[in-house]
C-alpha cells in the first residue's frame, strides 16, 4: 500500500508542472492561477466555516497575517514563477529540478540564519545539486528556440521564495492547524492572482476547452491529489519518507514532459538528473552522520524541517 501511495503522490505532485504547461498553451499565467485558486478558496472557506471552526479558535490577527505572508511566498510567489518560466519556454523538467534544490539551499542557510550546524558533507551535496541544475539547464538551453536566457533565472526566484517562506514559518510562535494554514494560503493566493488578473486585464478565461482541462487537472491532481496524499503519507510514514519522495519529482517531470510535449531528455539531461539525485543521497548521508553526533543533532532536525518545506503548504510542513 505504501508503494502505491508513494507512486500516486509522486505522479500527482509532478502533475503540477505538467498542468502549468497545459495551461500555458491557452492563457496567461495569472489567468490560469486565478481560476485555479478562486473556486478553491471559496470551497475551502465554506469548509472552514462549516466543518473546521475549532482550528481557528485562539488565532490572533498576527497569526493569520504571518500565515498569509507564508502563503504569499510559498504559494503565490512560487507558483507564479513556475508558470511564467514554463510560459516563456523553460521545460517543465528543468523548472522542477531548479525548484527541487530548495531543501538543499534551505538546509545550507539554516547554519548562518538559524545557528544550526551544517556539515561539510551537506555542503558537498549542495554543490552537487547546483551542478545538476547547471547541466540540465544547459541541455535545455542548447536546444535553441525562442526561450530567452534570463527566463532560466525565474525558477530560482521561486525557489528563493520558498526558502524565505520556510524560515518565516519556522519562526512562528504558534503552530497552526494544517487545514487552517492551507485555507489561509489558498485565500491569499486567490486574492493575489485575482488582483494581478484585474490589473493586467486577464480575468476573462479563454473559451477553448483545453483551458478548463488544465484547470481541472491542476485542482484535482495537483491540489487535492498532491496535497491530500502528502498529508496521508506524512501521517503513515513520517517526514523523512515524504521528503525523499519530493526529490523524485524532477526526473519524473522531465520524463513526463518529454513524452507529452517533446521536451529535451537526452544524455545530458539524464546526467544532470543523476547528479541531482546523487546530491540528495549525499545530503541524506550527511544528516545520518549528524544524527550519530549529539553536537550535530540540531542540524539534522533543521535540514529535515527545511526539506519538509520543499513545496508550498502549511506548517510541519508542506502542502501543494
Amino acid at each position: 500500500m505504501n508503494v502505491l501511495l508513494s507512486t500516486a503522490f509522486v505522479l500527482t505532485w509532478s502533475s503540477g508542472f505538467i498542468g502549468a504547461k497545459l495551461g500555458a498553451g491557452s492563457a496567461s499565467a495569472v489567468t490560469v492561477l486565478m481560476w485555479r485558486f478562486l473556486p478553491l478558496a471559496v470551497v475551502l472557506g465554506l469548509v472552514a466555516l462549516v466543518l473546521s471552526r475549532a482550528g481557528w479558535r485562539g488565532l490572533t490577527a498576527r497569526d493569520v497575517g504571518r500565515q498569509a505572508a507564508v502563503g504569499a511566498l510559498s504559494q503565490s510567489g512560487y507558483l507564479l514563477t513556475v508558470y511564467l518560466a514554463i510560459q516563456l519556454g523553460v521545460s517543465s523538467g528543468t523548472t522542477a529540478l531548479i525548484d527541487g534544490t530548495q531543501p538543499l539551499v534551505a538546509g545550507a542557510l539554516a547554519g548562518p540564519l538559524l545557528g544550526q550546524y551544517v556539515s561539510r558533507t551537506q555542503w558537498t551535496g549542495l554543490g552537487l545539486g547546483v551542478a545538476g541544475v547547471v547541466i540540465v539547464t544547459a541541455a535545455d538551453f542548447s536546444q535553441g528556440g525562442a526561450t530567452p536566457a534570463w527566463a532560466y533565472l525565474i525558477p530560482f526566484l521561486g525557489m528563493l521564495s520558498l526558502v524565505a517562506a520556510t524560515f518565516l514559518d519556522r519562526r512562528a510562535p504558534r503552530t497552526v492547524a494544517p487545514s487552517v494554514a492551507m485555507t489561509i494560503h489558498c485565500v491569499t493566493s486567490a486574492v493575489a492572482f485575482t488582483g494581478l488578473a484585474l490589473a493586467s486585464g486577464a480575468v476573462t478565461p479563454p473559451t477553448e476547452g483545453s483551458f478548463w482541462v488544465a484547470i481541472a487537472w491542476l485542482v484535482a491532481l495537483s491540489t487535492f491529489g498532491g496535497y491530500g496524499l502528502y498529508w496521508l503519507i506524512l501521517r503513515r510514514s513520517g517526514v523523512t519518507q515524504v521528503n525523499t519522495l519530493m526529490f523524485l519529482m524532477a526526473p519524473v517531470t522531465a520524463l513526463w514532459g518529454a513524452l507529452m510535449f517533446g521536451e529535451p531528455f537526452g544524455p545530458q539531461t539524464v546526467v544532470g538528473l543523476a547528479v541531482g539525485l546523487a546530491a540528495v543521497a549525499v545530503v541524506r548521508r550527511g544528516e545520518r552522520g549528524a544524527d550519530r553526533h549529539p553536537a550535530a543533532a540540531p542540524a539534522s532536525r533543521g535540514a529535515r524541517v527545511s526539506e519538509a518545506s520543499a513545496a508550498p503548504g502549511p506548517r510541519v510542513r508542506t502542502g501543494r
